[in-house]
C-alpha cells in the first residue's frame, strides 16, 4: 500500500512539475503576441508600399498607352472625316 501511495505521489508531483514548466506567464504571452502583431504590421506596410508602387507604374503606363491610342484614333477619325468631306464636295460639284 505504501509503495502504491508513494508511486502515485511521485507521478503526481512529476506531472505538476512538468505542467508548471510548460505554462507561460501572462507577461510572456503578451510579449509574444505584441511581437507577432508588430511583425504583421511591418509586413503589411511593406506589402502596401510595393502594391502601391506597382499600381502607380501600371496607371502611368495605362495613361501613356491611352494617350497614344487616342492620338492614333483621332488622326484616323480626322482622315475619315476629310475623305468624306472631299467625296461629298465632289458629289455636289457633279450635280
Amino acid at each position: 500500500m505504501k509503495k502504491r501511495l508513494y508511486s502515485v505521489a511521485v507521478v503526481l508531483l512529476f506531472g505538476i512539475g512538468i505542467s508548471a514548466q510548460k505554462t507561460n506567464s501572462v507577461k510572456q504571452e503578451i510579449k509574444k503576441d505584441a511581437k507577432t502583431v508588430g511583425k504583421a504590421a511591418k509586413d503589411g506596410a511593406e506589402w502596401t508600399g510595393k502594391t502601391a508602387k506597382k499600381g502607380y507604374d501600371a496607371t502611368k503606363k495605362g495613361v501613356k498607352d491611352a494617350a497614344k491610342w487616342t492620338k492614333k484614333t483621332a488622326k484616323k477619325g480626322a482622315n475619315a472625316v476629310d475623305k468624306t468631306y472631299q467625296d461629298t464636295k465632289a458629289d455636289i460639284k457633279k450635280d
